[in-house]
């Protein structure tokens, strides 16, 4: 059977029979890979700690009929140690991860998607920003890749020059004042200055921000992923843990 080699994400693990586990990962050059890994459980396992998610792998596996199987694992960035030791970061990072498994393919190149959330647990490793901050810059670029671009300054219905008060998540985020639908929220003017600025990763504007403008602003990146997706995130219920 052909062997590959690739850098990978690993997104999430499952038990399979005595000692085994599946491991779900995203590879840089293949796209999401599905694959076991034999005897992980084992306290004499050769993987130990490598393949957990978060975790970022060269990994070599041989093709198999439905499911690949990991033969070596090797650290390259130990990104899930780091995360593991904050709560924040760890319920954040656990969303990413959901959130790229559903916005990714088995198969399908992603390369985008790999850099994006390679880069997302860098910085909740590094703990230079809020976690909730680089989740939401995550969660609004990544869905910007898939396809549904949030507007969050020109209106998303006829492209009127923004900034416009309103937002309306089925269609698309901002939208001006003669194509604001009913039901149409209107966040602080701060708040959609602050998704703007997570949307270009400008960290000196969404680091002044003020912890109320946060909130609004994750409320509604979050409606709006999940009403973008066809399955909740079911992460997103332990943000609301965190302080």
């Amino acid at each position: 059977m052909p062997t590959y080699r690739d850098a990978a994400i690993v997104l999430r693990t499952y038990k399979l029979g005595e000692a085994d586990r599946i491991v779900i990962l995203l590879g840089r050059t293949r796209g999401r890979i599905r694959a076991v890994a034999k005897g992980i459980r084992r306290t004499s396992s050769k993987f130990g700690a490598r393949l957990e998610p978060g975790m970022v792998v060269d990994v070599q596996c041989y093709e198999g009929r439905t499911l690949d199987t990991i033969t070596q694992a090797d650290g390259l960035a130990p990104y899930g140690d780091a995360i593991a030791r904050d709560y924040p970061a760890w319920t954040a990072a656990s969303v990413m991860l959901e959130t790229c498994e559903q916005l990714t393919e088995e198969g399908t190149p992603a390369l985008q998607h790999f850099r994006l959330l390679a880069g997302g647990l860098a910085a909740l490793a590094a703990g230079d920003h809020e976690a909730r901050l680089v989740l939401d810059s995550y969660l609004l670029r990544a869905l910007a890749i898939a396809g549904w671009r949030a507007s969050v300054v020109d209106c998303a219905r006829c492209g009127m020059t923004g900034p416009h008060r309103a937002f309306h998540v089925p269609s698309g985020g901002s939208v001006c004042p003669v194509c604001r639908p009913p039901g149409s929220t209107a966040p602080a003017p701060e708040t959609l200055a602050l998704l703007a600025a997570l949307f270009t990763s400008d960290w000196d504007v969404a680091d002044a921000s003020q912890s109320r403008h946060r909130g609004e602003a994750s409320g509604l990146v979050a409606a709006y992923l999940q009403w973008h997706l066809e399955r909740g995130v079911r992460s997103l219920r332990h943000l609301e843990r965190t302080p």
